[in-house]
């Protein structure tokens, strides 16, 4: 039997695979600064587009657009002065 499946119950982490932090130290490094030359020679990728998803990641593109969104719809109920429609669900 493998050491593996007995360090991670030790840990309380059974269901973590080595892939699993391979996954994080690249995730990591990508936040880090690390451009996608450096992140495809550390991952042993030929391709740009397994870099670019932890790029992705890192940058926390989806928070950013959700924060952007958010002010320009601030943004546009004070111009309004106060009468501004409350914006919901579409229906």
């Amino acid at each position: 039997m493998s050491a593996w499946p007995y360090a991670v119950g030790s840990i309380g982490a059974p269901g973590l695979h080595v892939h699993d932090l391979r996954h994080t130290g690249s995730t990591f490094a990508a936040a880090g600064g690390t451009g996608i030359k450096d992140l495809m020679a550390r991952m042993g990728h030929d391709s740009e587009r397994a870099a670019l998803i932890y790029q992705h990641k890192a940058r926390g593109a989806d928070h950013a657009i959700t924060n952007a969104t958010d002010a320009h719809i601030e943004a546009e109920q004070h111009q309004d002065n106060g009468d501004a429609t409350t914006l919901g669900p579409a229906s």
